[in-house]
Parts: structure tokens; sequence; C-alpha cells
């Protein structure tokens, strides 16, 4: 018998939403995650701490560390689930553009 525990959920805050953007806190302890989602529009990430990503993809995993303050733009279709792989709380603000 296996033991399955859900993580965290990751928890969005919506800072802003009009007709060019919508602008979102993103911040998770330990192990959260964002669930898996598909971008429908193109985005940018500015991290407000350094981040040691987990990517889970369709293609499989990968671990990305960004440090705080550096940004990076993808573009909508971007498929994957977000996890903080980190052993400390991480915060980002994401960009998307309409």
């Amino acid at each position: 018998m296996s033991i399955f525990r859900a993580r965290p959920p990751a928890k969005p805050t919506l800072l802003l939403d009009d007709d060019m953007v919508r602008i979102t806190r993103w911040d998770f302890e330990p192990g959260a995650d964002t669930g898996h989602h598909v971008h429908g529009m193109g985005y940018v990430v500015v991290p407000m701490t350094d981040c040691q990503f987990l990517l889970e993809e369709p293609g499989g995993e990968r671990r990305v560390d960004i440090a705080k303050g550096q940004a990076y733009r993808r573009e909508a279709g971007v498929e994957h689930n977000v996890v903080n792989n980190g052993k400390d709380f991480m915060s980002f603000i994401e960009i998307e553009y309409k």
C-alpha cells in the first residue's frame, strides 16, 4: 500500500488585470506547486526571491534555478506544473500580456 501526500498549493494573488496585462504574484511554501496548466498568453516572470523550480512538463521534469530579480519570458502554449524544489519560501511576479 502506498501513501499519497498531495503537495500544498501555491498561492496566487491577482495584482492587476486590465486590457493590456494580467499581473499575478505567486507565493510557494517549500514543495508547493501551481498544478498542471497551459498558458493561454505569453508571459514574463520576475522572481522576488531566489527560485529553485522543478518544472513538470509533458516531456519530463527539469530543474531550473533563477536568481531574485532575473526576468525571463515565454510564449503562449507553455504546458507545465511549477514546483518549489527548494527548502525556502519562493515568490515571483507573473506578467501575462494580452
